[in-house]
């Protein structure tokens, strides 16, 4: 009985000893999981491909460095059905970080990302210059000529110009032009909602003809307040057969035709024979010169009711509208005055510094 006793004493030591070296793994598992850990890997982007399992995850992070302990990872997977709902994906780990964070990361799908900001007014070609996996210096990338994109809203359609929706996009760090490209369409089939498409067909517009418009108005207009003005220069002078005369267009033209000088005054830019010159054809160019944002997409269809059919810079950089000839030169005679004497106080500070 004795004999039993002492078993039965030393069984319980046995399994609180066990108990409490358990207790203390735990612990100290727990503590590896929850402390972050300096690692050299944060400048990486490391993929965890479709189908790979909770230990494929946990030993490509302990092989870049990520986790230095994979035991603790693993057992929490295993013990956490929640925790190995891993989600594909290319990611960056900060250094710091904890093992919880870095599988909570993949757990959440918070792949690696960059934001890419297309204002409005941008032409392909500047587009261009801001993908991030651009071509060679002089070429433009091939998914800005993939008119499949955009083939059901305008058939005639060359290009992406004027369809690259202005906004801010998130996108992976590993999205290809094509894709960046895609989104920003996508985005602009839905700023190009029903009430827009139904004052499209009441004004007898087709979208193309709408894009256009709103990009002249884009690179037009000073401000918001300013389009629905513009706009109605734009109606109104159409309407009577008269040519739009729109200094943007001309300078489009002389871009393609890489004539571009800079120099807007250049006589030779107006008359350059391109039916993107607005000063020497009538009526629309035969496409968008840069990508308008939704409110000029608005006033292209919702033009301010007026009479004018001139404009001009004027001071604080607004425009001054007229009505006739006459009164239109008087503006822009007075502009011509402004930028004479803008001149001659630029030239007097640089005299002054030297």
């Amino acid at each position: 009985m004795a004999r039993t006793r002492r078993w039965l004493i030393w069984l319980s030591l046995l399994a609180f000893s066990v108990v409490v070296l358990a207790a203390l793994v735990g612990l100290a598992a727990y503590h590896d999981l929850k402390t972050p850990a300096v690692h050299r890997a944060a400048e990486e982007l490391i993929t965890i491909e479709p189908g790979m399992g909770a230990r494929d995850v946990v030993e490509r992070l302990y092989a870049y460095g990520v986790i230095s302990n994979r035991y603790p990872a693993l057992v929490y997977l295993l013990l956490n059905p929640t925790g190995r709902r891993l989600q594909a994906g290319d990611y960056e780990f900060e250094s710091p970080i904890s093992p919880l964070a870095a599988l909570d990361k993949i757990r959440r799908g918070a792949v690696a990302t960059r934001k890419i900001m297309f204002r409005p007014g941008l032409t392909i070609y500047e587009v261009n210059d801001l993908l991030p996996n651009r071509p060679p210096e002089g070429q433009l990338d091939p998914a800005l000529l993939d008119t499949r994109l955009i083939a059901d809203l305008d058939p005639q359609a060359t290009s992406l110009e004027g369809y690259i929706f202005p906004d801010t996009y998130t996108v992976p760090k590993r999205a290809t032009n094509a894709e960046i490209l895609a989104e920003a369409v996508a985005r602009f089939r839905r700023a190009w909602t029903p009430e827009l498409r139904q004052q499209a067909e009441a004004r007898r517009m087709t979208l193309r003809e709408v894009v256009t418009l709103a990009s002249l108005i884009e690179e037009e207009a000073a401000d918001d307040a300013e389009r629905p003005l513009v706009s109605s220069v734009f109606h109104n002078r159409l309407r009577k057969g008269m040519r739009l005369e729109c200094d943007p267009t001309f300078i489009y033209a002389a871009k393609r035709n890489s004539t571009w000088d800079g120099n807007v005054n250049n006589p030779a830019h107006r008359r350059l024979l391109s039916r993107y010159n607005t000063y020497l054809f009538p009526g629309l160019p035969p496409g968008p010169i840069a990508s308008p944002g939704e409110k000029s997409l608005r006033a292209a269809l919702q033009p301010a009711p007026s009479d004018y059919l001139y404009f001009v810079l004027g001071a604080g950089g607004r425009h001054r509208f007229s009505r006739t000839e006459a009164e239109h030169q008087l503006a822009v005679a007075e502009y011509r005055k402004l930028q004479k004497a803008q001149r001659q106080m630029l030239h007097t500070q640089y005299t002054n510094k030297k």
